[in-house]
C-alpha cells in the first residue's frame, strides 16, 4: 500500500503519518509539486500509488478514468495538521481494505468526513 499526499496537503503530515503506514510519500518528494492533476494522477496511475487529497479534480480524473488510481478524499475542510494525521490514523483499517480491493467493479473513491466515510 502505497499513499501519496496531494500538494495541498502539509509536508509535516507525511513524515508524521510514516510512523503507521508503510509507504507515504508527499509530491515534493516525487517532483510533482506544482504540477497539474492530470500529471499527479498518471504519475500515481503508473507508480500505483493511492492519492490523499482535498481536492475535487482528482476524484473526477478516477470517475471519467477509472481506477487506478484510487482516491483518499478529504471532505473535511481545514483540520490542523494533528487533527488530519488522527482522523487517517483512524481510518487506517479502512483505507487499508480499500486499497488492497483490486476488483475491477469496486469503487475508485473512499471519501473520509470528520464523522465517517464513504465508498463511491
Amino acid at each position: 500500500m502505497k499513499l501519496l499526499l496531494d500538494q495541498n496537503i502539509s509536508f509535516r503530515v507525511v513524515k508524521k503519518l510514516k510512523e503507521y503506514f508503510p509507504v507515504v510519500e508527499g509530491v515534493r518528494e516525487n517532483g510533482l509539486y506544482n504540477r497539474d492533476d492530470r500529471a499527479i494522477w498518471e504519475f500515481c496511475r503508473q507508480k500505483k500509488y493511492a492519492i490523499v487529497t482535498f481536492d475535487e479534480d482528482l476524484y473526477n480524473l478516477t470517475a471519467l478514468y477509472g481506477h487506478p488510481p484510487k482516491i483518499i478524499w478529504l471532505r473535511t475542510g481545514n483540520l490542523a495538521n494533528d487533527q488530519l494525521v488522527a482522523l487517517l490514523v483512524l481510518h487506517k483499517q479502512s483505507i487499508e481494505s480499500f486499497i488492497s480491493d483490486e476488483k475491477i467493479d469496486s469503487d475508485g473513491c473512499l471519501a473520509i468526513y470528520q464523522n465517517g466515510l464513504e465508498h463511491f
